[in-house]
């Protein structure tokens, strides 16, 4: 057989494998959650959650910490641009560098850290993690979702490492559900490829005491 008819056979050949494959599969959407609360049966909390955490395979979101509420984003001209956004205040500052310091002492491992573009999100993340890359799709809205942000919740991660996102409370909750992050807290979620469970939330106190035996309610 010639060269030249040996061409449009290997065409030929190429797409009857396709028409075999069927047509490509899109991914499957993942739905959002009524409540961002943990989740009964699945929650951590004491020993336990440290343990899983040193183990890796968990998603931590944070709201960014404590912000100066006397400047606003609305003259903002692009992420970057500082000047005219609301910044971490003192306060914030100061606990997400203790923040760092008690993952540090902890041995909590870290496989990716990504924040919103926004400075207060990524003034966050360099205190507590140092090296951080931007993501946009964590602030960024299609009529209301989040669609590349369930994918970084949902997306496993594998053991040995944990993914932590420092991003904004109001693309959390829409598609978490409440209730609200404060300022500074954090959802610790277990991702499931196509959706995600919140095994435990912690408050920027929290981490000071992660590890500890939770009291008895009747010494609360």
């Amino acid at each position: 057989m010639s060269f030249r008819l040996r061409l449009p056979l290997v065409a030929l050949f190429s797409v009857w494998l396709a028409v075999l494959a069927g047509p490509a599969r899109a991914a499957p959407e993942i739905a959002s959650t009524d409540s961002s609360a943990p989740v009964p049966g699945a929650q951590l909390q004491g020993p336990a959650l440290l343990a899983a955490l040193q183990r890796g395979g968990f998603v931590l979101y944070f709201r960014h910490t404590a912000t100066d509420f006397s400047r606003n984003d609305s003259g903002m001209r692009a992420y970057d641009d500082c000047a005219n956004q609301r910044l971490l205040s003192a306060q914030g500052r100061a606990d997400a560098t203790a923040i760092g310091q008690r993952l540090r002492a902890l041995r909590l491992p870290v496989s990716e850290a990504f924040a919103s573009p926004y400075c207060r999100t990524m003034e966050h993340a360099r205190l507590m993690l140092g090296a951080v890359t931007p993501r946009n799709e964590i602030r960024e809205s299609e009529g209301g979702d989040y669609p590349g942000l369930k994918q970084l919740l949902a997306q496993p991660v594998p053991a040995g490492g944990n993914r932590w996102i420092v991003g904004h409370g109001i693309p959390f909750r829409a598609i978490a559900g409440a209730p609200h992050l404060m300022e500074g807290e954090a959802a610790v979620i277990r991702p499931e490829g196509h959706r995600w469970t919140v095994v435990a939330r912690l408050a920027v106190v929290d981490w000071q005491v992660l590890g500890a035996a939770p009291l008895p309610v009747s010494a609360r």
